[in-house]
């Protein structure tokens, strides 16, 4: 509970634009992929992401990964169909598998139990990499991974990582303790979708020092598309526990239910309680997320704002579920645009990201074309950002927040 007390701080300055959410995981975490390299290999990443950021937008990073709990995911269609045969849909690996056979497709509640297992020691993994020394800013140049050496990204960082170690040697010679706790740590909170609510309130507890109820299968919740409908038991549900959480919306969401959401989430308006995460696609966002922007500060309400590029542009590919970097990367320029137009603050981006070396995604810097897509496509759901084009994500979101920086200063 204090851990979700300590996010919700932070969650406020990005609402501020004194800080930015920099969330990232799988689409949905799988049962054969859980280890421990894989773990830190995301890890790195995340840590890379979040040194490119700060570095180069200038401001605190807050790392939520996507990760120690994401093993649900919503569908749009209760069955699928390959050739003659239809059988039930593949809904994460803590519901069915994704194998498609009848017996992998019976759901299991036994699936729960080790769902809850493995979360539990990812996050322990992943608090024993951010407090034992392996994110600590003097390690900055063995966050790289290796396929990712000799890449112009991979490059890109190595150039960040030197000049963090040439000011953390100056900061040492004019006596600063660079193996301070502050320089030797770090945080990773974790995150995922609350879909199964049974799951959600198994694992609700009163905290014996405020006397509200926490969720405690992660420090941050959101709430999709499919289910934040004002008369659903997932809006009951979150509302009544005391984590931060998000919502996603789209270019569905008109201004007077988007009003009577966030009330609803947030009565006492509390600056950081509540995110927006908003998927639309380039072309819609800047049709209709002014119209949002604009409902929502004229009713005087705190939200902090983020961008899910990924799931408002999805497509299929030779027989492929995937994504285009270019239409990833215009969906967040488009969010940028329209908070600088309006006067408003870019919190955070939400990717659909991995540490491995996949070819899910098409295009970037890594030159994925759509006859690489068979190669490595390892996803179980959506196509996930492989780390180098999740770095050159993150390169762009630095030049932004930094041109943002830069206007301020000019203005004042």
């Amino acid at each position: 509970a204090g851990e979700c007390r300590n996010l919700q701080n932070k969650l406020a300055k990005a609402a501020a634009g004194d800080a930015f959410i920099v969330q990232g995981g799988d689409c949905a975490e799988a049962f054969d992929a859980f280890n421990a390299n894989k773990i830190r290999d995301f890890y790195r990443v995340m840590l890379q992401m979040g040194l490119i950021v700060a570095f180069g937008g200038g401001v605190p990073v807050i790392k939520l990964g996507r990760i120690a709990g994401q093993y649900a995911k919503p569908r749009s269609g209760d069955t699928e169909k390959v050739g003659d045969v239809e059988l039930p849909s593949y809904r994460g690996d803590n519901v069915n598998g994704a194998e498609f056979t009848a017996a992998a497709r019976v759901p299991d509640p036994q699936r729960l139990i080790r769902a809850y297992n493995q979360s539990a020691a990812t996050l322990n993994l992943i608090r024993g990499f951010s407090s034992g020394g392996y994110g600590s800013l003097n390690r900055v140049g063995a966050w790289n991974l290796d396929f990712m050496a000799k890449s112009e990204e991979g490059e890109s960082y190595m150039d960040i990582a030197q000049r963090v170690d040439e000011a953390l040697m100056f900061m040492s010679a004019c006596g600063v303790d660079v193996h301070s706790p502050q320089m030797m740590t770090t945080e990773v909170y974790t995150s995922h979708e609350a879909l199964l609510l049974d799951y959600e309130q198994a694992l609700t507890r009163e905290d014996s020092t405020t006397g509200k109820y926490y969720d405690c299968s992660a420090h941050y919740l959101w709430c999709g598309e499919r289910t934040r409908q004002l008369d659903h038991a997932h809006l009951e549900f979150l509302r009544g526990v005391g984590n931060p959480i998000g919502v996603k919306v789209s270019d569905k969401s008109n201004p007077e239910d988007l009003i009577t959401m966030i009330k609803a989430f947030n009565p006492d308006n509390v600056p950081g309680r509540l995110t927006i995460i908003v998927r639309m696609g380039a072309q819609k966002l800047r049709q209709h997320f002014p119209k949002l922007l604009q409902a929502v500060k004229d009713a005087g309400l705190v939200v902090t704002w983020q961008s899910d590029p990924m799931h408002g542009n999805t497509e299929t590919v030779q027989g492929y579920k995937t994504r285009r970097y270019e239409n990833v990367r215009a969906e967040i320029e488009a969010f940028f645009d329209v908070h600088d137009q309006m006067g408003t603050v870019p919190g955070g981006i939400h990717l659909e990201m991995t540490g491995d070396n996949v070819t899910e995604c098409i295009g970037g810097g890594s030159n994925v074309e759509s006859t690489d897509l068979e190669s490595r496509y390892h996803t179980h759901c959506d196509p996930r950002l492989n780390a180098e084009q999740a770095l050159e994500i993150a390169f762009y979101v630095a030049s932004r927040l930094r041109k943002r920086r830069e206007a301020v200063r000019a203005a004042k």
